[in-house]
């Protein structure tokens, strides 16, 4: 058992920003967003000097028909040095799509509730696992980095709790089949600080807390203070969407995701570094609000609209 690491100081620490926008963003949004919008939309990200994007999802247009154009985008978007672009895909099939436009780092999912998997993807958690071990052993053999998420960390949409125990079995699972990083999602953002905090914790005792993300939706308004006390655990790989775009579509009730511009504002008030510029950030969570016909979700970036 690795014991938790303890956590660091704050002031001048590093903390990545996984941004998350173009995928889990766009995935729930009820606007379908053209292609060249999608490419300018990751593009402007990238300028922002955000060093992880997820780009987008290789999943069946069936199950997410708003990424169905995932080939197209990718190939088309400005892949800059330094900056990772990430893919979701489900399988062996998704991996194969990926690889084929030149994807060199790609996501598995899971689920650390059965009835969830049940749900999402008709499987339980070690089927699921199943199915992606190929993706694994095969990006092992390409070079491809490998990221892992486990949703319904705090709360599950139809069991309720989920046991500490099941994520921390879930997350060990992944980090030992190869997966560089694993991010803990709290899928419909119902969790507070201190479980957020016993979570993290139980899962870094288990995997090495350099090698855990925290993914927070902002159901009930706290995932910014889930994020702190994560942070003040050590953690330093944060997941949020520009906007606070998006939700998940198998999650009745979740709301979008935490806005990017909101967590670099409050990183660099504690004086933590990102590398991320927050005007040019929250200019594109405009556009990107523009685009999807509603007021931005980044509390930030109405208040610098403002001034």
């Amino acid at each position: 058992m690795n014991a938790p690491l303890p956590a660091p100081a704050r002031d001048g620490d590093f903390v990545r920003i996984v941004e998350v926008g173009p995928r889990d963003g766009l995935q729930n949004e009820k606007t379908l967003v053209a292609t060249a919008d999608k490419v300018e939309l990751i593009d402007r990200l990238s300028r922002t000097g955000l060093l992880s994007i997820e780009a987008t999802s290789f999943v069946s247009p069936k199950w997410v028909p708003q990424l169905a154009d995932a080939a197209e985008v990718f190939a088309a978007i400005d892949r800059r040095p330094g900056t990772a672009y990430p893919v979701l895909v489900p399988n062996e099939k998704g991996y194969e799509r990926a690889r084929e436009v030149g994807v060199q780092e790609v996501a598995v999912f899971t689920a650390a509730s059965e009835a969830f998997n049940q749900k999402n993807i008709n499987a339980g958690i070690d089927e699921s696992i199943e199915r992606f071990r190929p993706v694994l052993e095969r990006a092992a053999a390409d070079g491809v980095k490998v990221r892992g998420y486990v949703s319904t960390v705090l709360g599950c949409p139809y069991q309720g709790a989920v046991p500490v125990a099941d994520v921390v079995r879930v997350a060990k699972t992944l980090h030992a089949l190869g997966c560089y990083e694993i991010s803990l999602g709290d899928t419909i953002g119902v969790g507070t600080p201190h479980q957020a905090s016993t979570m993290l914790k139980a899962v870094a005792g288990e995997v090495p807390l350099p090698a855990l993300a925290v993914h927070f939706h902002d159901t009930y308004g706290q995932a910014l203070a889930n994020i702190l006390a994560c942070l003040e655990d050590g953690v330093r790989v944060v997941d949020s969407a520009v906007s606070g775009a998006g939700g998940c579509p198998y999650a009745k009730g979740a709301s979008g995701n935490v806005a990017s511009e909101d967590v670099v504002y409050l990183l660099h008030g504690l004086g933590m570094r990102t590398g991320v510029d927050l005007p040019a950030l929250a200019e594109t969570g405009r556009w990107l609000a523009g685009r999807l016909g509603r007021e931005t979700g980044s509390r930030v970036g109405k208040a610098l609209a403002a001034t």
